[in-house]
């Protein structure tokens, strides 16, 4: 029986500036739900990459004194590395340069959409915003600016190609109120449903060349580009080798889960979906929309020396306790702050006081007992509390994964860890000699633990799961235990 497939995107990080902890937030969710869903047995495609065209991308490399793409080429890298530094796992990485496979696949989409009617070209008069890469109406602005940049937009007068989104408007409200689309969470859904409610109107998808000089030529005229986000958003097809329609799209699409930030839901939840109707493709089955982080109150800003560069955040403090700090403390759909102080407490309380102090004793306890290598019996534990508790929280764990509610899902592998503590307390087992099952109880309680860990901290798990050395079959598990360095020294506070 073929196995279930599941395939799951971030947005493409535009490459006007470096990796910031905002998008390593989005790659670190989408990688939990990528190794959870492979956990389960399914076969996983994760897609991450970038979005490398575009006005603000040839301003940044005049800045900077560098060519367009050798701007993107080096930006491009470093969003490459977080798969390293973040220990991700994404099959794969797009980047809309990509002239063998985005390409093709952006100017077969522009061919299809124009012959079905839903292209045409007028001139018009309309409100651009440089940093949203898009055209903006006088409703959205408050005081007279961008909502996301502070800055007012310009006034765009000029001739181009229009995609007829107002002709899908109410089919995809229809759509995403039943849930064929499922936006997470529910205020997004609700936003979304308002907006087209309010009404939608057609949306230029071309530039006049002159005003967008990096970006895909609009096929049989070279006067225009293609506009920034229709080109972009075809990169969740373009990786699959859409343009050939080979096995990969074929077997992989349609999405089952886009990540995204709140800043880029019109895009995913309204324009995808009418081009993809426009194409007779399937639609994503879930938008799932994360918020966005400030940092002590303030808006990630380099000139206000409030820009977190994730890079320097590992080297410091490891990549599962950034991946831990952002999963536990930012709530999964909400804007969340990020302070050092805000990191370390985390660390120290939760990670070194925790769950690493927890495999420390109970690898201490075991090593006291005098055994390395041991067995327990699969009918021992069934009815024992702790398999009660582990049944418990593997619910939990899975439910709240589910549900897309990852500091749900720590906190129930945290109230575990507790309950370990609690019980070594209460039997006082470092002053008892031979307690050989209580130990072992435990060693197989942190088996578990390490599993549930494994999609949030990694390297953790695989770290615990050396240590206790394990083997098991139908019948038994057999633990070799050798105790290592601690796993999250405690930090110093400054």
């Amino acid at each position: 029986m073929a196995k279930k497939k599941f395939y799951i995107t971030t947005s493409i990080a535009y490459t006007n500036a470096p990796p910031h902890i905002g998008f390593a937030l989005e790659v670190i969710q989408a990688d939990v739900l990528a190794r959870y869903h492979r956990f389960l047995g399914e076969d996983v495609f994760f897609l991450t990459g970038t979005d490398e065209h575009g006005t603000k991308i040839t301003k940044a490399a005049y800045e900077a004194g560098k060519k367009p793409r050798e701007f993107v080429d080096d930006i491009s890298k470093k969003f490459q590395n977080l798969k390293t530094v973040l220990n991700l796992s994404n099959d794969d990485f797009i980047r809309t340069t990509d002239e063998k496979r985005h390409r093709p696949a952006v100017e077969k989409v522009w061919r299809k959409l124009k012959e079905n009617n839903d292209i045409y070209k007028k001139k018009y008069r309309g409100l651009y915003c440089v940093g949203c890469e898009s055209f903006i109406s006088k409703k959205d602005l408050v005081d007279g600016k961008c909502p996301y940049h502070q800055k007012k937009p310009e006034v765009i007068k000029e001739e181009n190609y229009f995609f007829k989104l107002s002709k899908y408007s109410k089919k995809i409200g229809k759509i995403i109120e039943r849930d064929e689309i499922k936006i997470i969470s529910k205020a997004r859904k609700n936003e979304i449903l308002s907006l087209i409610k309010q009404g939608i109107e057609d949306i230029s998808c071309s530039r006049l060349k002159e005003r967008l000089l990096w970006g895909i030529p609009v096929p049989d005229d070279n006067s225009q580009t293609i506009y920034v986000w229709v080109e972009a958003l075809i990169n969740y097809i373009s990786a699959l080798g859409y343009a050939k329609e080979g096995d990969k799209f074929k077997k992989f699409w349609p999405a089952d889960i886009h990540c995204i930030g709140k800043d880029i839901i019109k895009f995913h939840s309204l324009l995808w979906p009418a081009i993809l109707i426009s194409l007779d493709l399937e639609l994503p089955k879930t938008i799932f929309i994360h918020g966005f982080i400030t940092v002590g109150g303030q808006k990630m800003s380099k000139s206000l020396g409030t820009f977190i560069d994730p890079l320097e955040l590992v080297k410091q403090y490891g990549a599962d306790a950034i991946r831990y700090f952002l999963l536990r403390e930012i709530l999964p759909t909400e804007d969340g702050d990020f302070t050092y102080e805000k990191l370390e407490d985390r660390y120290n309380a939760d990670l070194a006081k925790g769950i690493g102090n927890l495999v420390s004793r109970i690898l201490t306890l075991a090593e006291k007992s005098g055994f390395k290598s041991e067995s327990l019996k699969i009918k021992q534990i069934q009815d024992s509390e702790f398999q009660t508790e582990i049944d418990k929280t593997w619910q939990k764990h899975n439910k709240a994964l589910n549900e897309f509610k990852f500091n749900t899902a720590l906190i129930s592998i945290w109230e575990l860890i507790a309950f370990c503590d609690q019980y070594i307390e209460k039997e006082k087992l470092w002053e008892k000699k031979g307690q050989k099952e209580d130990i072992l109880y435990l060693l197989y309680t942190l088996e578990n633990i390490a599993r549930m860990l494994k999609p949030f901290i990694p390297e953790t798990s695989e770290k615990i799961l050396c240590q206790l050395g394990i083997k098991s079959n139908d019948k038994e598990y057999v633990f070799n235990v050798e105790k290592k360095e601690p796993l999250f020294p405690k930090l110093n506070s400054k």
